[in-house]
């Protein structure tokens, strides 16, 4: 799977200087292949992300699956966590960011 940034388009500001566009990450739906997981120690999304995906920098999938906003790549003990699989998940960015 690629970056969540691969596709990003660059664009040029008011004064010129180049910057990436606004990327939308969208709503990843339910399947019938997610992974229910709960947490038995303190996690770090990136851990988790490479021990389903072989690929931490991917732990964005896992946050956002979840709701789990800016701030902190740690979830607490207990939670219950959804994992999708991230076979689609570019597409769906792309799809998502082409209709703008």
């Amino acid at each position: 799977m690629a970056s969540r940034y691969s596709n990003t388009q660059i664009v040029k500001d008011e004064n010129g200087k180049r910057k990436f566009s606004t990327l939308i990450i969208p709503s990843i739906p339910f399947s019938k292949k997610d992974i229910y997981i709960k947490t038995t120690s303190v996690m770090r999304l990136d851990v988790l992300a490479y021990q389903f995906y072989k690929d931490a920098k991917l732990w964005w999938i896992i946050a956002n699956s979840n709701g789990i906003s800016k701030g902190t790549l740690f979830v607490p003990n207990g939670t219950r966590l959804r994992i999708p699989p991230a076979n689609n998940i570019q597409d769906l960015i792309d799809q998502t960011n082409k209709s703008r």
